[in-house]
């Protein structure tokens, strides 16, 4: 790892934690529906198990592929479903559906795939496409209602876009990370991507709660 990716990964970590704490003092402004707070518990969730996947070893053993693919990916994932199929496109029904896939892919991982790598490829790139789809969804609910012309008083629109740079931004990453291992400069080049777009995507989050005054 370069010195400016050590950079780059110790400033996603704290500005994960600097997310979490907006979203704590900010998170009642403006909200009708209480399902916000959610978003915060996430984020503070998410902040401490960052915390643990890079410090964590120095103070109790475990395992740490295991820890991100059956728990800290899938909650990741199983949150964001909820939040965009359930709450923003008030589609329950469509959020338990993805849910299941999505819990029923971790089957040809544990059966074809190995089970040691820091990210299973396969479970995270149907994971990406299946909220890929709920991000359409979202840009589309949104450029055909009012709430276009109040965008920037509009969570979603910063969560979705966080959510694009990010988890769709990284996903050729993540699913041909075996294969761009073997090209140092291409693999550095998605991975200071990774970062970055991870960055961006809680400084969006942020904003989200200081400049959106909707609940939709």
């Amino acid at each position: 790892m370069t010195d400016f990716q050590k950079i780059l990964q110790g400033s996603l970590i704290w500005v994960e934690g600097l997310a979490a704490l907006i979203s704590i003092i900010y998170y009642n402004r403006g909200n009708t529906d209480r399902y916000w707070k959610y978003f915060s518990i996430y984020l503070i969730l998410m902040f401490v198990c960052e915390i643990i996947g890079k410090w964590g070893h120095q103070f109790f053993e475990y395992d740490k592929p295991k820890f991100y693919n059956y728990f800290v990916i899938p909650i990741e994932f199983l949150f964001f479903y909820w939040l965009y199929a359930a709450k923003s496109l008030g589609r329950p029904k469509l959020f338990y559906t993805i849910s299941f896939l999505y819990l029923l892919s971790f089957l040809p991982s544990e059966i074809f795939f190995t089970t040691k790598k820091i990210v299973f490829s396969f479970n995270y790139t149907f994971g990406c496409l299946m909220l890929m789809i709920l991000v359409i969804m979202e840009y589309y609910r949104q450029i055909n209602s009012t709430e276009i012309l109040n965008f920037s008083q509009n969570k979603m629109f910063y969560i979705n876009l966080g959510v694009t740079l990010f988890y769709i931004g990284t996903l050729p990453f993540w699913t041909f990370f075996s294969l761009l291992a073997k090209y140092k400069e291409l693999w550095d080049m998605y991975f200071n991507y990774f970062l970055m777009s991870g960055i961006i995507m809680y400084l969006l989050f942020s904003i989200s709660f200081i400049w959106g005054k909707r609940s939709s």
